[in-house]
């Protein structure tokens, strides 16, 4: 299988996923180490569950992710992170 490709953005969303093993919209912005808006990481996740590389399941009013793929399908460039 290829390496799959994420933009830094995305790579950074996915990182937190990895290494909390799955986490809400306000657990994702906590970690990442750039400040960003509660909508652009729902966005962000949004993204990555569109393209399949995330699910999510209700939790009370929130959402909780869960990546649908391991670190070692993303490539060099997820490791190196």
């Amino acid at each position: 299988m290829a390496d799959i490709y994420f933009p830094p953005r995305e790579l950074a969303v996915m990182s937190v996923l990895w290494r909390l093993g799955s986490a809400t919209v306000s657990d994702v912005r906590d970690a990442l180490d750039e400040d960003l808006a509660y909508t652009s990481v729902l966005s962000a996740l949004q993204t990555l569950e569109e393209k399949g590389y995330v699910r999510h399941e209700p939790e009370g009013r929130a959402y909780r992710y869960f990546p649908t793929i391991g670190a070692e399908g993303a490539g060099g460039s997820a490791l190196a992170r």
